[in-house]
């Protein structure tokens, strides 16, 4: 926590890391304050949810970052540095797709062919998971795969405030071979990784090396592949990703929010 506090208040000084910061402003803005003075609640689909004062909560993030990343690696590396729940909507996704209900068998149809899955759904998944943790008594989130199009920006400002918006930046061939190596065990359901990635630095880009990471004995026999982890499902992620979801970032670096990070390699170099 202590580093984290350094970071934030050195954010002068980044401009020498693979952190950049766009039109960055205090979290606190006269006219952030102004908007909260209107109100402090809102709605997701049919539910409300509470609006809290900032000073009354933990941190409000967002990550944002094409399909493999890594957003979900270190959203839940912070969350748990900052002590704050850490929202997933893939999980939010997977864990309705494994509950066989009624929304179930629409979604494997969208994941199964690299399509972003709908506003109304991931609105609908969201809004349980928030007032399942207003209920617990949480407070604070990081966001990890929401929002994804403007609409979804626009709806998420409307019911709460955002602190800071960490975009993950990484080369598109780098990505579809990482996400090509990504594996699960079927049994604990931990992420695993059998790239080895080491790319040489030419024509003025650098280089990037990220080892494998491998799973423990117990697992290696139970490794399974994502049924979206295909080449040709991959690319087309990218593709939607790049039409829909990038023009977000503008929105948030019109605001003053986004702070942008070019991965350097893998986690102990990032």
């Amino acid at each position: 926590m202590a580093a984290l506090n350094r970071l934030l208040r050195t954010r002068g000084l980044l401009s020498s890391s693979p952190f950049t910061s766009t039109a960055c402003r205090s979290y606190s803005s006269p006219a952030a304050e102004s908007e909260r003075k209107f109100s402090f609640g809102g709605s997701i689909g049919n539910n409300k949810i509470p609006r809290k004062d900032p000073s009354e909560r933990d941190v409000q993030w967002v990550f944002l970052g094409c399909p493999g990343v890594g957003k979900g690696t270190y959203a839940s590396r912070l969350s748990n540095l900052l002590g704050v729940p850490h929202i997933a909507t893939g999980d939010l996704v997977r864990d309705e797709l494994s509950s066989k209900g009624p929304l179930s068998q629409k979604l494997a149809v969208i994941v199964n062919q690299g399509k972003l899955v709908s506003d109304e759904i991931i609105i609908s998944l969201l809004s349980k998971r928030l007032e399942a943790q207003e209920a617990k008594g949480e407070s604070g989130f990081i966001l990890d795969g929401f929002p994804r199009t403007i609409r979804q920006a626009e709806i998420l400002e409307g019911v709460t405030d955002i602190d800071l918006v960490v975009n993950l930046k990484l080369r598109e061939d780098i990505l579809v071979e990482k996400c090509l190596g990504r594996r699960i065990c079927n049994q604990c359901a931990k992420n695993f990784n059998i790239a080895n990635i080491n790319v040489k630095a030419e024509n003025g880009n650098p280089g990037i090396y990220m080892a494998p990471l491998p799973p423990p004995a117990g697992c290696e026999s139970k490794l399974i592949t994502r049924a979206d982890d295909t080449e040709e499902v991959v690319k087309q992620r990218l593709r939607i990703y790049n039409e829909l979801s990038q023009p977000v970032e503008g929105f948030y670096r019109s605001r003053g929010m986004l702070m942008e990070f070019d991965l350097p390699g893998g986690i102990p170099e990032s």
